[in-house]
């Protein structure tokens, strides 16, 4: 099949034998250098982009949206429920009454955040109801003082489902025999896992029993709001804010947890911006090889030239050449790149398995594994960046080529 001249010269100088090894060691760092390159940026960029998922589908699917707050106990709240979702970006709306306190059990106690929902309408709004390992959101029964606990708070507690543990709330009870601390003993009906930092200090129990524990009975403290697009939330909350009466107040997630998606996002760009550097790396190290490889290629392209080789068909040449190394090197690098994200969740948990470590603590982190998305778009983007910076890399050498002097370079051949 016929090739143009430029890359039928271009191919062949690729597959001939240099007689520098060292130039050939040049081109073998260069295509090693996008090879490192694109395999990490794609493998980093898709880690980052499973924290920001985990961050949407755990952390913001186990709090609200939205919230709706009285400043005073809402006895009407099936009012506000309705009123709220005459708003089209409001999916679900759901009660709640939220308390905080102790559990104890056999000498263990830990400090819980207990929260409590009406289970019909949660599991709505919420995430836990897909994540429970014992159990479901319906076994709390008003009246019956059930608790659903996350799975590593049952287990610092040493509790399972159907024993019996002490709520300790921190308001004092005066009796005739002194002062003594609130106690209620729950049935643990359920324990749900979404690992996140979620699972050791969250507790659930129906809204009727949190109300009754806050003396509020028939009241709770406010409503929690699912919306179809979770960044108008705020705008969401800006709107039903000016609907509701003076003694309400609305707020969204993104004045909880608004700063960690931020930071996430910008982690994920400085990251990003930090690995192309690598690939700036291997592209100098093309300019280099192919600077060499001009100086070593004077006498055949001065020859080119007097069989009537144009400039612009001997620039062509060296372009070719440099776009070659660039392209081996990328493909190679989206391959690598494209199995270790897909790989990288699971090869991270082997070797926290073989060695007994780990990598990321829920205490700490809002997850304790390391998550991964592939997404399309990344792998293009750094593909298309890969060959730009190997099409730029490749310009210098191939001008230098073009301007070779015929006699020049034959003087001393």
């Amino acid at each position: 099949m016929f090739k143009p001249f430029p890359l039928f010269v271009g191919l062949r100088y690729t597959r001939a034998k240099r007689r520098s090894r060292f130039m050939s060691l040049f081109s073998a760092f260069s295509v090693a250098g996008f090879t490192l390159g694109v395999t990490v940026l794609i493998i980093v960029l898709s880690v980052m982009n499973g924290f920001e998922k985990e961050l949407r589908t755990r952390i913001l699917g186990m709090i609200p949206h939205g919230n709706i707050i009285g400043i005073e106990p809402i006895d009407n709240w099936p009012e506000l429920v309705d009123m709220a979702k005459e708003n089209e970006q409001v999916i679900a709306a759901s009660p709640y009454v939220d308390l905080q306190g102790m559990l104890s059990n056999r000498g263990e106690v830990q400090g819980v955040l207990i929260s409590g929902i009406e289970p019909d309408l949660e599991s709505q709004i919420s995430i836990v109801n897909d994540h429970m390992v014992e159990g479901q959101l319906n076994d709390l029964k008003a009246g019956e003082f059930g608790i659903i606990l996350g799975l590593r708070l049952a287990r610092q507690l040493g509790v399972n489902v159907g024993e019996k543990i002490i709520m300790v709330l921190p308001e004092a009870s005066v009796t005739p025999g002194g002062i003594y601390p609130r106690l209620k003993r729950f049935t643990v009906v359920g324990i749900f896992e979404v690992r996140a930092e979620v699972d050791a200090w969250l507790a659930l129990i129906h809204v009727e029993d949190a109300a009754v524990l806050a003396k509020i009975k028939g009241k709770v403290h406010g409503l929690r709001l699912k919306v179809a697009d979770l960044f108008k939330a705020h705008q969401v909350v800006d709107e039903l804010t000016q609907q509701l009466p003076a003694n309400y107040f609305a707020t969204d997630w993104s004045r909880s947890h608004g700063n960690l998606f931020n930071a996430i996002q910008l982690e994920k760009n400085l990251i990003g911006l930090l690995l192309c550097l690598i690939i700036a790396v291997a592209a100098f190290n093309v300019v280099s090889s192919l600077v060499m490889l001009v100086a070593d290629k004077k006498a055949d392209i001065a020859i080119l030239r007097t069989l009537g080789a144009s400039p612009k068909s001997i620039m062509t040449i060296f372009m070719v050449q440099g776009l070659i190394i660039g392209f081996i090197g990328i493909v190679i690098g989206v391959v690598l790149g494209v199995l270790g994200a897909l790989t990288v969740s699971d090869i991270a948990a082997g070797i926290e398995k073989l060695f007994g470590i780990q990598f990321l603590s829920s205490d700490i982190y809002f997850v304790d594994f390391i998550p991964s998305d592939l997404r399309l778009s990344d792998v293009i983007v750094v593909t298309a960046v890969a060959l730009i910076a190997s099409f730029l890399s490749t310009l210098y050498p191939a001008w230098q080529a073009s301007r070779v002097q015929p006699a020049e370079a034959l003087r001393y051949e």
